[in-house]
């Protein structure tokens, strides 16, 4: 019988170290693959990376040429579409310091309309580079110092007369005249006037536009200053006398004044709240307050007003110098009236149509 030889001591050793080296193997492949199965379970489903969109912003670049000699005067790049044309302003300054916004003028087209810093400078564009004509519009002045320094005139220089400086009139014939009650309530009516203007400016009125020609304000104070200095001068004066019906028309004419500047007032306001409300999209209609019913007559009775507080302080004080400044008044209202009348035409026809600019029937 053949006995079964057991192997010996090396082949042994290398025959379980080859059987427990591919267990190992085995055991390590199968850790492997079952972690790498639970990575993916709770990662989730396997997804490329997500692409990179890039958003495409279109810039515009603004030549700004001379409007008479049409020399480009510098390139504005790189404008985002949601700017304005005050940004633009902005922009040309700092290329070229001597002109600040305000004195900038832009057209779009030589002989155009100067555009409104509002616009957006997108709503201009027919391709990437916007062509804009420069003009030099000079010094400029905000709105609100220009009607400040017109009406703070008239107030001062009123008061001047009023006092009698020895400079204007003679002290002796001051000191033997008396003064009619009427000089004192002209003096407060005057006042009240420029006072109320004054304060509009101050507190009611939004200017639009911004600024305005140093010029139109010399022009204005020269205006309302030179006459005012006329109208104080007479009134004041040692010899004035009083008007020909006495008390009752002054009396009448002081009543109407006051109810013209109230009328004024309440019209202005009216006008702010809507501006500030921002409901442009219908024309201003009478409120409860029965000096806006005029409103149901003429589309401007701000001017009504106006002229209505001049004409009674011509009857109340009797004097050739208010009645012309009155005449002038009239004549320089009708046309603002007239302008804005047609304005409101093209805005608002339905509502103007049966409406007077400025005086019922006539106007």
């Amino acid at each position: 019988m053949h006995r079964r030889q057991k192997p010996s001591a090396p082949e042994h050793k290398s025959d379980l170290a080859a059987h427990g080296g591919s267990l190992s193997m085995s055991r390590n492949d199968t850790r492997s693959f079952f972690n790498l199965s639970q990575l993916v379970l709770s990662a989730g489903h396997l997804k490329s990376p997500p692409v990179l969109k890039h958003s495409k912003v279109t810039y515009f670049e603004v030549e700004i040429l001379d409007m008479q000699s049409k020399k480009q005067i510098c390139i504005v790049d790189k404008v985002p579409p949601s700017s304005t044309l005050l940004d633009v302003k902005h922009k040309f300054h700092k290329a070229c310091p001597q002109w600040y916004p305000s004195r900038v003028g832009l057209q779009l087209e030589r002989n155009g309309p100067y555009l409104k810093d509002s616009i957006n400078i997108q709503s201009l564009a027919v391709s990437s580079i916007i062509t804009l004509y420069f003009t030099d519009l000079g010094q400029q002045v905000s709105w609100t110092t220009f009607f400040l320094t017109e009406y703070t005139g008239p107030l001062l220089i009123y008061l001047l007369f009023y006092i009698r400086l020895p400079t204007i009139y003679d002290q002796v014939e001051s000191m033997k005249n008396f003064r009619h009650p009427v000089v004192h309530l002209a003096c407060f009516c005057h006042c009240l006037h420029y006072i109320r203007h004054l304060l509009e400016t101050l507190f009611v009125h939004k200017f639009s536009g911004g600024h305005t020609p140093l010029k139109n304000m010399i022009k204005g104070c020269a205006f309302y200053w030179g006459f005012t200095s006329w109208i104080a001068y007479y009134i004041n004066h040692p010899r004035y006398t009083p008007p020909s019906f006495g008390h009752r028309q002054v009396s009448f004419a002081a009543l109407a004044f006051l109810m013209c500047e109230a009328g004024n007032h309440f019209i202005n306001v009216a006008l702010a709240h809507q501006n500030h409300s921002g409901n442009k999209a219908c024309f201003p209609s009478p409120t409860y307050n029965p000096f806006t019913w005029l409103y149901l007559l003429v589309s401007c009775p701000n001017y009504t007003y106006e002229i209505g507080s001049w004409i009674s302080f011509t009857v109340m004080t009797q004097t050739l110098p208010v009645g012309i400044f009155a005449f002038l008044m009239v004549i320089q209202m009708s046309l603002w009236a007239q302008k804005k009348h047609k304005l409101y035409l093209k805005r608002f026809y339905p509502e103007v149509r049966r409406k007077a600019a400025m005086i019922p029937i006539i106007f």
